[in-house]
């Protein structure tokens, strides 16, 4: 073994990603990236290395597609999940028009939307209100929400 390899090898893999929503960290089980955290991480991984790598390039503007192994919730909230990991990056949907893609209705989608456990990987800031923007649960709410929007490209004003 190279010493450059031995190097490689022996670094630490990062475990936070410093975006401009403040640091980002996840978390994983065998099946895959189960939770994003808006704070500071310890959990370390090849995948959680490469889902942050993909974070900071989404965040950079040269990711539009995330491409990782997911831990989707049981029920609903899954369900929703995968609804929300189809809406491409600068295009929005309502809670209504989900909630007829997955036969349930719109509140309960709204309830689900709010218990997604991966934003921005699962796009919930995607979703919006059928008379406003909805709501969001990451730290900064609404404005979070926005600046996403507005950095998609998906929010003009």
């Amino acid at each position: 073994m190279t010493a450059r390899k031995a190097r490689m090898c022996c670094m630490p893999r990062p475990s936070t990603l410093v975006t401009p929503l403040g640091p980002v960290s996840l978390s994983e089980t065998e099946a895959g990236i189960s939770a994003l955290h808006w704070t500071e991480g310890h959990q370390s991984s090849p995948l959680i290395a490469e889902a942050l790598a993909q974070l900071e390039a989404w965040f950079a503007g040269r990711l539009e597609v995330f491409d990782l192994a997911l831990d989707f919730r049981p029920g609903l909230t899954g369900t929703v999940q995968r609804a929300m990991g189809q809406i491409p990056r600068g295009q929005t949907l309502t809670y209504g028009q989900i909630a007829r893609q997955v036969g349930a209705p719109p509140q309960a989608v709204g309830q689900a939307c709010g218990a997604n456990p991966l934003p921005l990987i699962v796009p919930c800031h995607r979703v919006l209100g059928a008379k406003g923007l909805g709501g969001f649960s990451a730290p900064g709410g609404v404005e979070a929400k926005i600046w996403l929007l507005r950095h998609e490209g998906a929010l003009m004003v």
